[in-house]
Parts: C-alpha cells; structure tokens; sequence
C-alpha cells in the first residue's frame, strides 16, 4: 500500500494550523510536501512482504562450496536501522544484530538487512520489531535457531519527558536452539551486545 502523499500534505496543513502556526508563511510554505515525502519513505514496508528476501536461498550440501557445510551460527552484526514509534510518530535509531543456524539452506547475507528495513519501515514498537525479525526468519529459513538483538535510541525518551540523551533500549528475541540462555550467551558476547 503507497502512502496518499496528497493525504498527508493536507493533514500536515492542518496540523501546522491546529499548533498555532501559518502554514502559509515562507517556512513553513513546502513542509507539507517534505513531510509527505519523508513518510512515503519512513513507512515504504507497509504491506510489503518481510520474508520476500529471504525466498532465495542457497544449498550448503549442493551449493558453490559444498565441502565448507557451516557448523555453527551464522551471524550478522550492526545493521543500521531506523523506525517510527507508533505512540509518538517519532523515530527510532539503532543497530540490529542477527544470528541463524543454518540447516540445509542458507541465504545471502544482504538478505538479513532487507528484512530489518521492511519491518522497520511500519509504524512499531522495538519489542514487536525483534520478535517480527525473528519470525520472518525463523517461518522462511531451515533454521535451527534465531537470535535477533536490537538496540536504539528513542526520540519519545530523547526528546520528550526527562530527556535521557544517552538511554538506549535493548531487546531480545530468540527462537529455536537459541531460547536457551547459555546457548546464545557466546554470541551476545561476539554481537557486543549488552548481556541479560
């Protein structure tokens, strides 16, 4: 589904309006369009598939380099995202770190951040973030485990309230092998993420 740009012109007029400003005076004159564009943006991953990336996999046993059959868990550290509190509409910045133990296939590494962006370009919350990335993963891989770690800064906590500058947030989600505490203890130690 594509954001009505004209919609939120409108809206944002009338939002400009309702806090006492003119929406017509110079500065203010093409913000309705540059908030409609940034939303278009911001919320491009509603109504798009989050495991569309993940569709194409590769076979470790009959794949480029069959000898080489992982044993451990595949991991992918500091994906950059960013989202839209859905109690603020204010952003969310952080990193996620992802990790899979792979069965008979395995999926390219690019794959991982595709799914991080499509989820996070939603209106969300950080808690249904990491468990939606971890389902996705865990629903389209032959995984034996999924572990998603997240950490960001919240504009709600930043800039609203007692403003805690420096306050990060972080979450857990776990499926499979990786639920048990002392399995994925080595690899919050090797994501650098915070320890529970």
């Amino acid at each position: 589904m594509a954001v009505d740009r004209e919609r939120v012109a409108a809206l944002v007029t009338e939002l400009l309006s309702a806090i006492g400003e003119d929406p017509d005076r110079p500065g203010l004159k093409l913000t309705p369009q540059r908030v409609a564009d940034a939303y278009t943006e911001f919320f491009s991953g509603v109504g798009e598939d989050p495991a569309e990336p993940l569709s194409h996999t590769i076979s470790v046993s009959r794949g480029p380099a069959p000898d080489t059959l992982p044993s451990g868990a595949v991991m992918l550290r500091d994906i950059h995202f960013r989202s839209v509190c859905e109690h603020h509409l204010l952003l969310f910045r952080g990193k996620a770190h992802i990790a899979y133990l792979p069965g008979e296939q395995v999926v390219g590494l690019g794959a991982l951040p595709k799914v991080v962006d499509v989820l996070a370009s939603r209106p969300q919350v950080q808690e249904r973030l990491g468990e939606q990335i971890a389902d996705t993963i865990w629903d389209a891989l032959d995984t034996r485990g999924v572990l998603v770690v997240l950490e960001a800064t919240h504009g709600c906590v930043t800039f609203r309230g007692e403003r805690q500058r420096d306050a990060s947030t972080v979450t857990i989600a776990a499926r499979g092998e990786f639920t048990d505490p002392i399995s994925r203890t080595e690899l919050m130690l090797l994501m650098g993420a915070p320890r529970e």
